[in-house]
C-alpha cells in the first residue's frame, strides 16, 4: 500500500513555520535564510515530503504536456503510422520531463475547436501537428496563438515554423520509375484527399516519372481514398472497374495498398503477378501482408524522436528558419510488385509456340 503523502501544511505545522515560508524555502528563494532552508529540506526528507506535482505545474503556469491530436475518422483511432509516431513521441518526450496528450478528433471543422480547448484551456505547453494541410488552419491558429509546435510535414502557408517532411514527390518518382522499368505503362495512383499538402507532392512525383518515360497522364488512373483499408479497397474497385484498367497501383499510404489487393483477389486477381502494388509508411503489418507489400519506408521512430529534438529546441528560443528537415524515403521492394503479365491469348500462343497444349 503506498504510503499517505505528507502536506505542505502538515510540513510547515511540523516546522511552526508559514506555509509561505516553507514553500519559498523549498524553492530556494534567497529571502528565506540559509538556515531554514536547510531545516525546512532536511524535515521535508525526514518525514517523506515531496511535492504535489500538478500544483507545482499550476504554479509556474506550465503544464508540462505536449498535445498530439490524431486526425482519424470514427473507428479508425489505430492507425499504424500514428500510433508508432504516438510512442516515439511519449518516449523521446519522456526523456525531457515532458508528458504526451494524445487525443483523436475527425478531420474537419472540429478538429480546430479540439486545438482551440487544449490552447485555451491551458492544456499543453506545445503540439506536434501531423498530416498538414495544404492551407492549414491548425498552423495559422496556433502561429497566431505564440503556441510552440512543431509539423510533420510542409503546408503552402505563407508563414515559418519547425517541420519534419518525408519527400513524398521523390517517394513517388522513384517508385513509378520501377514500376516503368518492370514494363509497366498504365499505372494507377491512388492518392489521399487533395487538401492534404503530402497529396499534391506524390501526385507530382507520379507525374514526373510518366513525363520522363512519355507516358501520358491519364485521369481515369487516377482516385482518391480516405487513407484507410476501406478506401483503399473502394479506390482498387473503381479502378479495376474501367475498361482499360491498370496493370499497377501505386496507394498513398500502406493501408490503402492492403485495400487494394484484397479488391484485386475479388476480381480474380493475384497481386503482384496481375496487378502490382506499391504502398508508403512500410507499417509493420507490411512485411506479413500475402504477398508481403512492396512500398516507401519512411522512419516514423525516428521521425518522432527528431521531432521531439526540434519542438524542445523551438522552445529553447531556436529560430524556425534552423528546425526545417526534408528526409528522403526508402523503396522497400518486397513481393507484391512484378512486370505486367501477358494477356491469357498471348500466355496461350507463347505456350503453344514451346509446343504446350
Amino acid at each position: 500500500m503506498e504510503t499517505r503523502r505528507v502536506t505542505l501544511k502538515e510540513l510547515a505545522s511540523h516546522l511552526g513555520l508559514s506555509i509561505t515560508t516553507v514553500s519559498r524555502a523549498l524553492a530556494g528563494y534567497d529571502d528565506v535564510s540559509a538556515a531554514t532552508r536547510r531545516r525546512v529540506v532536511e524535515a521535508a526528507r525526514r518525514l517523506g515530503y515531496r511535492p504535489d506535482p500538478l500544483g507545482q505545474r499550476l504554479r509556474k503556469g506550465r503544464t508540462e504536456a505536449v498535445g498530439l491530436v490524431i486526425p482519424t475518422p470514427p473507428g479508425h483511432f489505430g492507425d499504424p503510422f500514428f500510433l508508432e509516431l504516438a510512442a516515439s513521441l511519449g518516449e523521446s518526450l519522456q526523456a525531457h520531463g515532458l508528458d504526451l496528450l494524445v487525443t483523436a478528433c475527425a478531420p474537419g471543422p472540429s478538429e480546430l475547436e479540439c486545438y482551440r480547448r487544449l490552447v485555451e484551456g491551458r492544456r499543453v505547453d506545445a503540439l506536434v501537428l501531423a498530416r498538414t494541410r495544404r492551407h492549414d488552419e491548425r498552423i495559422r491558429y496556433l502561429a497566431s496563438r505564440g503556441v510552440p509546435f512543431v509539423c510533420h510535414g510542409r503546408s503552402e502557408l505563407a508563414l515559418s515554423f519547425p517541420y519534419l517532411d518525408v519527400d513524398g514527390e521523390q517517394g513517388f518518382l522513384e517508385a513509378t520509375r520501377h514500376l516503368i522499368r518492370l514494363g509497366h505503362r498504365r499505372i494507377g495512383l491512388i492518392n489521399a484527399p487533395p487538401e492534404l499538402n503530402f497529396s499534391r507532392f506524390r501526385a507530382r512525383g507520379y507525374a514526373r516519372a510518366l513525363e520522363e518515360a512519355g507516358i501520358a497522364w491519364d485521369d481515369a488512373l487516377v482516385v482518391t481514398g480516405d487513407l484507410t483499408e476501406e478506401g483503399g479497397y473502394r479506390a482498387a474497385r473503381e479502378l479495376l472497374a474501367r475498361p482499360s484498367r491498370p496493370t499497377a497501383v501505386l496507394c498513398a499510404n500502406d493501408w490503402m495498398a492492403i485495400g487494394a489487393m484484397h479488391a484485386a483477389r475479388e476480381e480474380g486477381m493475384q497481386p503482384g503477378e496481375d496487378l502490382a502494388v506499391i504502398g508508403y509508411d512500410d507499417i509493420p503489418v507490411a512485411r506479413f501482408t500475402h504477398p508481403p507489400l512492396t512500398t516507401l519506408r519512411q522512419p516514423i521512430r525516428e521521425a518522432g524522436r527528431r521531432l521531439t529534438e526540434m519542438l524542445v529546441a523551438f522552445m529553447a528560443g531556436t529560430p524556425a528558419e534552423a528546425l526545417q528537415e526534408v528526409w528522403v524515403p526508402e523503396l522497400v521492394v518486397r513481393g507484391s510488385d512484378g512486370p505486367p503479365r501477358a494477356p491469357a491469348a498471348d500466355r496461350g500462343a507463347a505456350k503453344t509456340a514451346m509446343g504446350g497444349e
